[in-house]
């Protein structure tokens, strides 16, 4: 228990931080202005020095420079501006919690007794440049979240120390003043923690570095692994450390990485709009992001990419066939297949020009067979280019002297004339027929561009066909038909016609191109992360580690939660995925402990499970689920009337989940009269309404205050296949969980929650 006298040292010290914060904010506030004015000037004066006469040839080469020297002026002083913008914000959200954590140690050999605060950032002392506040991801700060009081030790840039842990403090500080605080042995005391996870839900995800439980840190602090595998029970705050991870990655790395190295994989763009404020809290910009759709519809200009949403709302696709395609044998049959390639069997199509074939496919097959063939594909592919494009050069080279050249000269403008000598000096050229050859070749290069392009986007060879061919000799399981096989491989066909293309189709069928080519690889991204990583499948993360073969990965899931496929062990994920991107150092790391939902929802959810006997719910207090069990669908409709006006007066958000889009539909179009609800469609980024209707998929990821699940019953949940989507909608919810069963309750709500009396049964008799 803290005394008065402890309390009120505690109070004058944070008074202290703040009063010097404010200081700092204010002259940080002068700072940003006057930076402001300083871009402002020099990106004027860089606009007028812009518009220069680029006739003569002493102008051009003089202007040249200016305006490279210029221009890195302009970024100097815009990287300048926006550094102040940031230490700006740093101040001001310490100002309103400069810290939440102190520790006391005594290192080994010393006998002064420090006293350390942490909070989000660093703060210094300017006149001892001693820490006030020692920021969280510091080496030091692992102490605050790994260690009990005692013997412990923390890296330093001399290695590893040894100390005394004597005190963990914990506090609550809001605006200058302490809300709470106390001593405590636990990384994160359960009052603290308690108070965290009992307020409201937001639209956005807040940081968590006041609450990061051990097994988080373990995360979050890991530099040396390749292959980072995190499986976390619903509600493990698995997210939270993720992003957590980006930011201490930021800070442990910062001379070598930047967030533009950094990729993140997100379910969808709900999601993404949900976790964008945590970085820039912890004073860091975001990474980049981008769905899994996005990015294979990057890839495939031209091509509509089935969404992961529509592809659990298509029921309409063969299970094995698409399992067979996400699997590492589909991509070892396409490794094989493209070993084994002779020229004959690569489809190699024309080059046109103006209508005419300017290189015909059986030229282009003939220099590619003439190549040694013990190179590597991409380097035969490669040398073909190479070869055309000299072809090419000698074809500019002919024409230089035609007729339509010189007629495209003497039509050329003064303007026009010096423009295409730009990057030249006139010493380049011995005279003028020699100025006059370099401007011809100019013009005959423009004119046979589109040729050059070709050439060098690889348009003289058709990897959709190429792919077709593939799939037309895959060798299939026994499991699957050879009918069922070529019905779909002539529905690929059919939907590319219409420039469509399904999932499942596009990791294999990039793999195979990029495989082939050698290109369009990222060697710039250092770390890739992947949330919801159950939705993957193993050809997708093969062909994501063809593409960024530099990157660490890092795949966060929960495979209880898959809904493409049936529950995975979490060392079967491991040993999968290391089977199909071998790296030095994996690491499997669980997360056992939910906390996002109550006591009693957590233990419901568990139940659902075959062995949820692992999942071990953090002790929160709440009502127990309870679900209605109605005689028919207007019964059922009349319930979550009457439900949703109850649970309107208690909460600030209330969140119908269905399974589908289709009866997220439905129920919009029926309540939209009565309660105006927002429905979430795969292309919404806010919910902004108290009352929202989203299918599950939309769900991932996310938390609600009150989840509403809606049609529990056989009908809809009837076996183990659906188990993972159900057991997604109950662990949604926070505070309160209500289900509604149209006739026949699910049977995987099992006998064990009833008989246990996890769950509220309320039967309506017909």
């Amino acid at each position: 228990m803290l005394n008065n006298q402890d309390e009120q040292q505690e109070q004058q010290r944070v008074t202290f931080i703040s009063d010097l914060l404010n200081q700092k904010i204010n002259k940080t506030k002068q700072d940003v202005e006057d930076a402001k004015t300083e871009a402002q000037k020099v990106q004027k004066n860089y606009g007028i020095n812009t518009s220069v006469n680029y006739l003569e040839a002493d102008d051009r080469i003089e202007t040249k420079a200016d305006l490279q020297q210029q221009r890195s002026l302009v970024n100097k002083v815009v990287e300048d501006e926006n550094i102040v913008k940031r230490q700006l914000r740093t101040y001001q959200e310490l100002k309103h919690s400069p810290y939440f954590g102190r520790i006391d140690i005594k290192d080994e050999g010393y006998d002064e007794i420090e006293q350390l605060y942490i909070g989000t950032a660093s703060l210094l002392d300017d006149k001892t440049g001693e820490f006030l506040i020692h920021d969280w991801r510091a080496p030091i700060s692992s102490i605050y979240y790994n260690g009990n009081l005692g013997k412990v030790s923390y890296e330093t840039p001399n290695g590893k120390q040894n100390t005394d842990l004597l005190k963990k403090r914990q506090f609550q500080i809001k605006d200058g003043q302490i809300i709470n605080m106390f001593d405590t042995n636990e990384t994160v005391g359960d009052e603290l923690l308690q108070k965290e996870l009992s307020d409201k839900s937001s639209e956005q995800l807040r940081n968590i570095v006041a609450t990061i439980q051990r097994e988080q840190n373990d995360i979050i602090r890991d530099t040396k692994s390749d292959l980072l595998v995190v499986q976390g029970v619903a509600g493990s705050g698995k997210t939270s450390a993720l992003l957590q991870r980006i930011a201490f990655l930021l800070y442990h790395s910062r001379d070598e990485l930047n967030a533009s190295q950094i990729i993140l994989f997100s379910p969808n763009l709900l999601f993404s709009n949900y976790i964008r404020d945590v970085l820039p809290s912890l004073g860091e910009r975001n990474m980049r992001q981008v769905t899994l759709a996005e990015f294979f519809a990057q890839r495939l200009k031209g091509i509509k990419v089935q969404t992961l949403f529509s592809r659990f709302e298509s029921q309409t696709t063969n299970n094995q066939i698409n399992d067979l395609k996400g699997s590492q044998t589909f991509i070892n049959q396409i490794d094989d297949y493209l070993n084994h390639l002779t020229e004959k069997q690569i489809v190699f199509t024309d080059i046109y020009f103006q209508g005419e074939i300017f290189f015909a496919k059986e030229e282009i097959q003939k220099i590619y067979g003439s190549l040694n063939s013990n190179l590597q594909l991409a380097d035969k592919l490669l040398q073909t280019k190479n070869k055309l494009i000299k072809a090419l050069k000698k074809r500019v080279q002919a024409d230089i002297h035609d007729e339509w050249v010189l007629e495209k000269m003497d039509s050329l403008s003064d303007e026009e004339y010096h423009n295409y000598l730009i990057d030249t000096k006139p010493s380049d050229f011995e005279d003028f027929d020699a100025e006059h050859d370099y401007i011809a070749k100019k013009i005959a290069k423009e004119h046979l561009r589109i040729v050059y392009d070709a050439i060098y986007n690889n348009s003289f060879w058709d990897p959709f066909t190429q792919y077709l061919n593939f799939l037309n000799q895959v060798v299939l399981p026994t499991e699957i038909n050879s009918s069922d096989w070529q019905t779909d491989v002539a529905q690929f066909q059919h939907q590319l016609e219409f420039h469509q293309m399904r999932l499942a189709d596009a990791a294999p069928m990039l793999y195979l191109r990029d495989k082939f080519t050698g290109e369009n690889k990222n060697n710039n991204i250092k770390y890739l992360f992947i949330d919801e990583v159950q939705d993957y499948s193993i050809a997708e993360i093969m062909y994501l580690k063809l593409i960024f073969n530099n990157a660490k990965f890092n795949l966060i899931g929960d495979s209880e939660q898959a809904i493409f496929k049936d529950v995975e062990s979490a060392p079967q994920l491991l040993k999968k995925l290391n089977d199909a991107i071998p790296v030095k150092h994996p690491r499997l790391i669980n997360l056992n402990r939910s906390y996002r939902s109550t006591y009693p929802i957590t233990t419901f959810a568990s139940s659902l499970l075959p062995d949820g006997e692992h999942i071990e719910a953090f002790n929160r207090d709440g009502e127990k689920p309870v679900l209605y069990a109605e005689p028919n669908q207007t019964a059922s409709f009349n319930r979550l009337q009457q439900v949703i006006k109850d649970k309107l007066k208690l909460q600030d958000s209330v969140a119908i989940i269905t399974k589908d889009r289709q009866e997220a539909e439905t129920l919009y179009r029926k309540l939209r009269k009565n309660f105006d609800p927002l429905l979430v469609s795969d292309s919404a980024r806010t919910i902004d309404k108290k009352l929202i209707i989203l299918p599950v998929y939309l769900a991932k990821g996310m938390e609600f205050d009150d989840i509403i699940g809606w049609d529990i019953s056989k009908e809809n949940y009837p076996n183990q296949h659906s188990l993972g989507i159900l057991y997604t909608i109950v662990t949604r919810a926070m505070h309160s969980l209500t289900l509604i069963s149209n006739q026949t309750i699910s049977p995987l709500i099992s006998n064990n929650a009833i008989e246990n009396n996890l769950i509220k049964i309320k039967k309506v008799e017909k």
